[in-house]
């Protein structure tokens, strides 16, 4: 999910949209169904999806970078995770969300392909052009997509700079994305361009605030705490989720609903300890421990004591809840 200068070029393999989509359906696409809490698989911490620079380590300060980079970084394991959470979360994020049959629909941040593959699931007869910073994640998406046979465009651009005509879209989509940005406000000014009058932005992020825990643990709360640091540096703000409906306002957007979808864990709900609490928000709480400790912000020892005891929480005893938030504007 990323920001900066696009650096892509011939490398971004897949289909490159270059002339503008002919109009096709206007109509609405997005029923707001389900809102508040779900019960069924989740799991997830605000993960991005889509590509960027590469994470850098902490300066001094603790400042935002002028490039967003993305603080979980490009590996194997990481695509993985993204496809787990997406997997897990997709009860919950996308219930509500289906493109109809000929709508023309942009997602800005694919990534990896981990949640194109449960749009393309809800609305197989949408015209996806799918965007990110990153060649090797869209080669990465391409490939794994490739089998759906979906109508599917893959194209490396900058979601502050996109290559398309102003109203060429009916709908765009965003998930986890926005909290990795320095200038998020920028990056949905540019989808409100490019949405039709009356076409709709969702939009999914998560809130790094929102993640509470039994048996508490001071050490697991400052390796929480650590991760939306390293994100400030970065250029991103892992609070986002709660700034959700003034951004959009801000951004020009109208009728924006915002509506929290929570992921609450326990010993009723034994699934979720591992494919939410160990496989996707502990994992990626320990991705980022390299870094958080190089920069001095917990000790070798703390840190895998937090991991340790975040770890606890999925045990008999364990509780653990966490909240989304997926907003639905339109653009005037």
């Amino acid at each position: 999910m990323r920001q900066g200068e696009s650096r892509c070029g011939a490398a971004a393999a897949g289909a490159v949209h270059r002339e503008p989509l002919r109009r096709g359906s206007a109509e609405r696409g997005v029923e707001k169904g389900a809102s508040a809490v779900t019960r069924g698989p989740e799991g997830a911490a605000a993960l991005p999806s889509a590509g960027g620079a590469g994470a850098s380590g902490p300066g001094g300060s603790g400042g935002r970078r002028e490039a967003a980079g993305y603080v979980h970084g490009y590996t194997a394991h990481e695509a993985r995770r993204l496809d787990d959470q997406a997997q897990t979360l997709a009860g919950l994020l996308h219930a509500g969300t289906a493109y109809p049959d000929g709508s023309r629909v942009l997602e800005i941040g694919c990534g990896v392909g981990a949640q194109t593959r449960h749009l393309v699931a809800a609305g197989p007869g949408a015209r996806y052009v799918c965007v990110d910073r990153s060649p090797e994640s869209l080669e990465t998406a391409r490939r794994r997509l490739a089998p759906s046979g979906a109508d599917l465009t893959w194209q490396c651009a900058d979601a502050r700079q996109l290559p398309y005509e102003e109203g060429e879209f009916d709908h765009a989509f965003v998930c986890f994305l926005l909290e990795h940005l320095p200038d998020p406000e920028r990056a949905l000014a540019e989808a409100r361009r490019v949405l039709r009058p009356g076409g709709t932005l969702t939009v999914i992020e998560g809130d790094h605030g929102s993640a509470f825990h039994h048996p508490p643990s001071r050490y697991a709360q400052r390796a929480i705490d650590c991760l939306v640091r390293l994100q400030a540096v970065d250029g991103g703000d892992g609070l986002i989720g709660r700034a959700l409906r003034p951004l959009l306002a801000r951004a020009g957007f109208a009728d924006i609903e915002v509506a929290p979808r929570t992921v609450y864990v326990d010993a009723g709900r034994p699934h979720l300890f591992d494919s939410f609490t160990r496989q996707t928000f502990t994992a990626m709480i320990e991705g980022v421990g390299d870094r958080a400790v190089a920069a001095g912000l917990m000790s070798r020892a703390d840190w895998e004591r937090a991991v340790a005891d975040l770890l606890r929480t999925a045990g008999p005893d364990g509780t653990f809840h966490y909240t989304f938030f997926k907003a639905v504007a339109r653009r005037p």
